[in-house]
């Protein structure tokens, strides 16, 4: 599978993009920013596409469209007009509904990103 990432901490999108190539993902490109167009089209595939995305609330669409997008929960709450701690909220939901328990050894945002991808 071929991916593109977008993520504006260079680290983090390094990061991602050693794992994703680890893991039998083809890293196309990986920039500072996403086209927020893409991000939505991807939103829409997912919910097509993946039986535990359909699980999700259309708010939990949005704001794992925003995960996607490399955005904090700060970010998300003033892009969504509603506070950090629903933020917060609705990612633990997102995770309960993707299958991924805390686990000391990995990271669950970037783990949900993954899921969200990999279709």
């Amino acid at each position: 599978m071929r991916v593109v990432i977008g993520e504006d901490e260079p680290l983090l999108r390094e990061g991602l993009a050693l794992l994703l190539s680890r893991n039998g993902f083809d890293v196309v490109s990986a920039v500072g920013d996403a086209d927020p167009e893409v991000v939505s089209v991807m939103v829409g595939r997912s919910a097509r596409d993946d039986g535990r995305v359909d699980r999700l609330t259309p708010r939990q669409l949005q704001v794992l469209g925003l995960l996607a997008e490399g955005r904090s929960n700060l970010a998300i709450a003033n892009r969504l007009g509603i506070t950090e701690k629903a933020v917060a909220r609705h990612a633990a939901q997102i995770y309960d509904a993707l299958g991924l328990p805390p686990n000391l050894d990995d990271h669950r945002r970037v783990l949900a990103v993954v899921r969200f991808l990999d279709r």
